[in-house]
């Protein structure tokens, strides 16, 4: 069972995205914010890091950027409205994929197993 740390400030959609994650079979760890994330990325495994970019305290670039350090076999998926004012910003982030809000569930339920099945073609999972 793939496991998820999500980082998500909005408590609403926090909620809603780790209940729908958990209902398609997900283990999904939410926090409010990356400070919040950090301890987590330190004392477990994750198999993927579902982070909105911004966020207070640290944004989720910085949060991908200290995840791959922490766990370089992590998978980093940005959820956000900024997208494209964020990732231009010139900031290295680690290869990751970007879904813009809105988006539908589905879509990021897709794009999870999308990112998964590469991996399983390749026998790394």
């Amino acid at each position: 069972m793939l496991r998820i740390l999500l980082a998500e400030d909005d408590d609403s959609l926090r909620t809603y995205l780790a209940r729908a994650l958990e209902r398609v079979g997900y283990r999904v760890t939410a926090v409010d914010r990356g400070t919040a994330a950090l301890p987590l990325l330190e004392a477990e495994a994750f198999d993927l890091l579902l982070t909105d970019i911004v966020m207070p305290e640290m944004d989720g670039i910085e949060l991908a950027q200290k995840a791959a350090q922490l766990a370089p076999d992590i998978r980093v998926m940005f959820i956000t409205g900024f997208a494209a004012v964020a990732l231009k910003a010139g900031r290295k982030t680690p290869d990751a994929k970007v879904l813009s809000k809105p988006f539908h569930l589905k879509d990021l339920v897709a794009e999870v197993e999308r990112m998964f099945q590469t991996e399983d073609q390749h026998g790394r999972l």
